[in-house]
């Protein structure tokens, strides 16, 4: 008669888990890999699952006693171990090709299952004892097709993306699968006493399988955190794909580990990211520096989210910081982590909004001014007009001729962008309706602004309608001469016009609309003054301003 001890069955159900779990977590690893970086991933889980259920079965054969000294076979040991893991390495392969269809888990599995069933069962020759060995056949079978449905279980949890929960259930229900398996096929075996002796030597089953279960558990666990350290590493590699940084703040001993691409992003041209990390030296504003460090321990205290957006110092770059804090399953605050990115674009177009928010309130209020303006000088020439006017007809002439001389100077203004015109381009506009011949402008150029330009775009339209009307232009014989001088020392432009070859001139008995509109338009925006002299021989209209500036 032969029993198990209860001691070694829980440390292969142990291990059987751990294992299972190990394989699921780095069979997670092939996804998203091709060629030759599926390989190691691919034989890392083989190895977990072989040989995790390799020393799980040898764990529970230690455990086991025949009634009699038991030692084992090293080749036939050494190959039932070499079993598990290729046979685990295959039906994994298998399962992780997508091309190989829907059946590819249940072939994978049987062939996983098979595997496994044989390790076993090559580890059980390997055994020996004072005893012949014997074996009920229909244990024998339903032991392998435990193996195959523990397979078949492992692979098809292998596939599902899964939660941490969900993965601990499925690791616990394979390995007592896997378990369940071993000790239904140690059920299978029937060993009758011979009569012999066998040396009782060697180290004590239970410290072997302790031995055994402490090496294979750190093997897992080392495993284990080599798939978290890739995990870290592509999640690091996918936000510095993507631009973003990442950052840990370790609370015990306030100690900041930066990603490469987040030391990137703090570090200034001449300056490494180091110093304190309430007072780290990429933040050298003394605002941000308060608001960055009373952010930063209220998120540490778990007041809220860390947020906060700052300038680098020694750059013009802006970076945004987020974080929030990774607490253990107690509830015990571990550390805080999060991302940061270069939001310098993104500041730069709200500058730029802003900017334009600013200049198209200018704009409005200068346009209303200019509209007012405009209606108040419309006004003004609609009620000169109206005084001089002897009837409705001839009203209506002047004052549609002046509104035409008023949207003239309009176009040129609207051409510069409201901004300035020339005195050239005043007088050269007012004047086109005449022969070349008959008139002759020289002097520099000069600039107004807009309502200088509108104010001298009036006065230009009054002298030469009055030339076409009574003075020099209105015979073909007539000239005009317009000369002007380049701004004094106190800014003032003086400006002759000068009609000949007309017909005689008599100084009218009452000064006209077209008077008082120079005399006013040029003591208002252009700060100057007028000299109409009737002389016979043509009008002389001298003229003193204040324009803008001189061009170039």
């Amino acid at each position: 008669m032969h029993h198990h001890g209860t001691v070694f069955l829980l440390l292969a159900y142990a291990v059987a888990v751990l294992a299972g779990w190990t394989a699921l977590d780095l069979f997670q690893r092939l996804k998203g890999r091709e060629g030759r970086d599926r390989a190691p991933w691919l034989g890392a889980a083989a190895l977990a699952m072989g040989g995790g259920v390799w020393s799980m079965h040898f764990i529970a054969m230690l455990g086991f006693d025949p009634g009699a000294p038991v030692s084992y076979d090293p080749g036939l040991t050494l190959l039932s171990f070499l079993l598990a893991v290729a046979g685990t390495a295959g039906a994994f392969f298998a399962a992780s090709r997508e091309g190989l269809g829907r059946g590819r888990i249940p072939v994978a599995g049987i062939a996983m299952g098979l595997a496994i069933a044989a390790m076993h069962y090559v580890g059980m020759a390997a055994m020996r004892t004072a005893a012949t060995v014997g074996w009920r056949f229909d244990l024998v079978a339903v032991s392998v097709l435990i193996a195959i449905a523990a397979s078949i279980a492992a692979l098809w949890a292998s596939q599902r993306e899964t939660s941490l929960g969900w993965r601990a259930a499925a690791a616990a229900i394979l390995g007592g699968a896997v378990v369940g398996m071993h000790y239904t096929g140690m059920a299978a075996l029937a060993l009758l006493p011979v009569h012999g002796s066998m040396d009782h030597s060697g180290a004590p089953p239970l410290a072997i399988a302790v031995s055994i279960a402490a090496v294979t558990a750190v093997i897992l666990f080392m495993a284990l955190a080599a798939s978290m350290a890739d995990e870290r590493s592509r999640l690091v590699s996918t936000l510095a794909a993507a631009g973003v940084g990442y950052w840990e703040l370790n609370l015990k001993d306030r100690s900041m580990t930066l990603s490469p691409r987040a030391r990137e992003l703090v570090s200034g041209p001449t300056e490494r990211p180091d110093g304190d990390v309430m007072d780290p030296a990429w933040v050298d504003d003394e605002y941000h520096r308060v608001r960055r460090a009373t952010a930063l321990e209220a998120a540490i205290a778990g007041e809220a989210e860390y947020d906060i957006e700052y300038p680098v110092a020694g750059t013009t770059r802006w970076i945004l910081v987020r974080g929030s804090l990774v607490r253990s399953r107690s509830g015990r605050p571990l550390k805080l982590a999060g991302v940061v990115s270069d939001i310098t674009d993104r500041h730069l177009a709200y500058a730029a909004l802003e900017t334009s928010e600013r200049r198209q309130k200018l704009l409005i209020n200068e346009l209303n001014h200019r509209v007012k303006n405009t209606l108040a000088t419309l006004q003004s020439i609609a009620s000169l007009t109206a005084r001089k006017a002897s009837s409705v007809e001839e009203f209506s002439t002047l004052f549609q001729a002046r509104l035409m001389a008023l949207s003239e100077t309009h176009n040129l203004l609207t051409a510069s962008g409201w901004e300035q015109a020339t005195l050239t381009d005043l007088l050269t506009k007012e004047l086109r309706p005449y022969s070349p011949d008959q008139f002759r402008l020289s002097g520099p150029d000069v600039l107004f602004d807009a309502p200088q330009a509108l104010a001298m775009g009036m006065i230009v339209h009054e002298l030469a309608t009055n030339a076409a009307k009574h003075g020099a232009l209105s015979t073909p014989d007539g000239r005009v001469e317009i000369a002007w001088s380049a701004p004094d020392a106190e800014g003032r432009t003086m400006l002759d016009w000068v009609e000949t070859g007309g017909p005689a001139v008599a100084k009218p008995s009452r000064t006209g609309f077209g008077s008082r509109l120079i005399a006013t338009s040029l003591k208002g925006d252009l700060s100057g003054s007028a000299d109409l002299n009737y002389a016979p021989e043509g009008l002389r209209a001298n003229l003193i301003f204040r324009p803008q500036k001189a061009v170039g």
